[in-house]
């Protein structure tokens, strides 16, 4: 099964989520989305399986510096169209593996995934 993580290598979040499938011998491929957009089907796909809430990361000084206007477009639904021009908005890591969809790093939700 292929496991894919999606970031940029210097997140914190990102090196700690790496580190620990490394440490655990679980192969994974990294995908830095500043230098490999994330294409716009993968977005929907993202959005609908999991959500502007979990996917935005609204405390981002990106979320921050955006207007009224485009925030609302998260909200109505036009998120995958407004992260497609920031990818910074994403909340990191973004973990694929099989069919499941993580956001964010949690050793415990980690661990659980990969039966470890």
């Amino acid at each position: 099964m292929t496991t894919t993580i999606y970031g940029i290598p210097n997140c914190d979040s990102v090196k700690k989520a790496r580190k620990w499938l490394d440490s655990r011998g679980i192969r994974h491929d990294f995908v830095d989305f500043r230098k490999t957009p994330v294409e716009g089907k993968r977005l929907h796909t993202w959005f609908d399986r999991i959500g502007a809430e979990k996917l935005v990361n609204r405390r981002s000084t990106t979320w921050k510096s955006l207007s009224e206007a485009d925030r609302a477009k998260v909200d109505a639904g036009d998120g995958p169209g407004l992260i497609e021009d920031n990818v910074t908005l994403i909340k990191r890591p973004v973990l694929e593996h099989g069919t499941t969809i993580m956001v964010g790093f949690s050793e415990a939700a980690y661990a659980e995934l990969f039966n470890q």
